[in-house]
């Protein structure tokens, strides 16, 4: 897993070039919204329950044919494991807020997801419409705490969905 720092040190190692301008700004930017991340982190790690099922009642809400039978989540097995995966994409997304870099994401997460799915027959969509539902109950509790720098939640969030949803293509 790497951050920031460990990012930056790896692409202008390979070069062989000091940190310039543009790292430097990165590397600021990066301190700049430590303590929000952190914070933020705390916030969503106190509420991991409320959000899962806040994200997992609306999915079901918009589509209940996850539900019927023959849906996705039917059966108490294929619910107990949508909602693990649901957590699963909310502790990675807690660890790419924190290190302000999706490249866990790519190793942990999506690597293999989508053909996993598909050997399962279980559709990209409700999984994208359930990350959204987690970047937007995350925030909202976030803002709630009272913090205002919430704009980096939305990186993990975006960067999931975005590539399960280009990956289904």
């Amino acid at each position: 897993m790497k951050d920031v720092i460990t990012s930056l040190i790896a692409t202008y190692d390979v070069t062989g070039k000091y940190f310039d301008v543009d790292a430097i700004d990165k590397l600021n930017g990066y301190f700049a919204t430590a303590s929000a991340r952190i914070e933020s982190v705390k916030v969503i790690n106190a509420n991991v329950s409320a959000i899962i099922k806040t994200a997992a009642s609306t999915l079901f809400d918009e589509q209940p044919e996850l539900i019927a039978p023959g849906g996705n989540a039917n059966t108490t097995r294929r619910y107990a494991a949508c909602l693990r995966d649901i957590d699963y994409y909310l502790r990675y997304a807690t660890y790419s807020i924190i290190a302000a870099d999706v490249d866990v994401l790519d190793e942990r997460v999506l690597d293999g997801l989508k053909e996993t799915y598909n050997s399962l027959g279980v559709s990209i969509a409700p999984t994208v419409r359930a990350i959204e539902l987690l970047r937007d109950a995350s925030k909202e509790l976030v803002k709630a705490a009272g913090i205002n720098t919430v704009d980096f939640i939305d990186e993990p969030f975006d960067y999931m969905g975005k590539t399960l949803a280009d990956s289904s293509l």
